[in-house]
């Protein structure tokens, strides 16, 4: 199995889920992000037990191609400098210690120039054609990669933690949010375009909720098929009403595929190859990193947990 981690995604998660106070290095520097990330992965590695294992990095939270279509993608998450992404400033220094960590251990890591993490994850799953997959992270927007063929791609699910996570696939994606198990994960895509989303910036179309989303999507065969329809009054699969408010947002609805759909061929690079190692591949700079910010609980943890791993020594 190859399990693509949303490492931006968890490692926000560890830093608001873990007490600052309660995770410091010797010289009083905040680790908690870094040791509930180091948690994460470790059990990820044992619940999951993946043969290959990738990191996949934001090398651009706001891309340019995003903005351009729609400006106010992700916009009231600009610092002041009109450039930044709004970060505490306790978790900025950390996550260089996380890219070391990983370093240290072997654990391969991803990124795209000028793109997110999800475009890094839906190239990856474009691309892979023969093992399972399992995308790890607490964005919904990647129930879009889920399918059965040509290999299984599944999601799970860590919004309430990873313990509570649940895997979601095509079936379970239809079962959620009423849309067609057929082409679950290009259907939640339409959806959410339709239904919009405030923490990313995303209007959607007005009046429009999700459960009329998902009736709306599940009647056509294509995102293209219902955009021909909204200006079509013959097209009996649309209520006036409803192809009103289409039609106003129709603007909006041509650009939205460019911002919500992730990019299936990003230029992709890695640290190093992604079969998941059975031993730390730096010892010696593991043990002193492990030393300078207080991360003996954790990298022990994942230190067992990739010994016990299948991948190939």
């Amino acid at each position: 199995m190859l399990v693509l981690v949303d490492a931006a995604s968890l490692y926000f998660r560890a830093f608001h889920g873990v007490p600052i106070d309660a995770a410091r290095a010797p010289d009083g520097s905040p680790v908690n992000a870094v040791r509930g990330f180091t948690d994460m992965i470790a059990y990820i590695v044992g619940t999951t037990r993946p043969t290959r294992l990738v990191a996949c990095m934001d090398l651009e939270w706001r891309p340019a191609f995003r903005v351009r279509a729609l400006p106010s993608y992700k916009a009231h998450r600009l610092a002041p400098d009109g450039k930044l992404e709004i970060v505490p400033d306790d978790l900025v220094p950390q996550i260089e210690i996380i890219i070391d960590v990983l370093a240290a251990f072997g654990i391969a890591m991803a990124g795209a120039a000028g793109h997110e993490a999800d475009d890094v994850i839906g190239t990856l799953c474009a691309t892979e054609t023969k093992d399972p997959i399992e995308v790890v992270s607490g964005d919904r927007d990647l129930f879009q990669v889920v399918r059965d063929q040509p290999n299984p791609v599944r999601v799970r699910y860590a919004g309430r933690g990873l313990a509570k996570a649940q895997v979601y696939g095509p079936i379970e994606v239809a079962q959620r949010y009423g849309v067609p198990v057929g082409r679950a994960g290009t259907a939640y895509a339409e959806m959410a375009m339709l239904r919009g989303d405030p923490s990313d910036g995303l209007p959607g179309v007005a009046g429009i909720g999700e459960k009329t989303a998902a009736t709306i999507v599940s009647r056509f065969s294509s995102y293209e098929e219902l955009l021909v329809a909204i200006g079509n009054p013959g097209d009996k699969r649309l209520a006036s009403g409803i192809r009103a408010k289409l039609a106003a947002a129709g603007d909006y609805l041509t650009k939205a595929p460019a911002v919500v759909i992730v990019v299936p061929d990003a230029p992709v690079e890695f640290s190093g190859p992604d079969r998941l190692p059975h031993s730390p591949a730096d010892p010696d700079r593991l043990a002193e990193l492990s030393q300078r910010w207080n991360l003996g609980g954790p990298v022990d943890r994942l230190t067992q947990a990739l010994a016990n791993s299948p991948g190939q020594p």
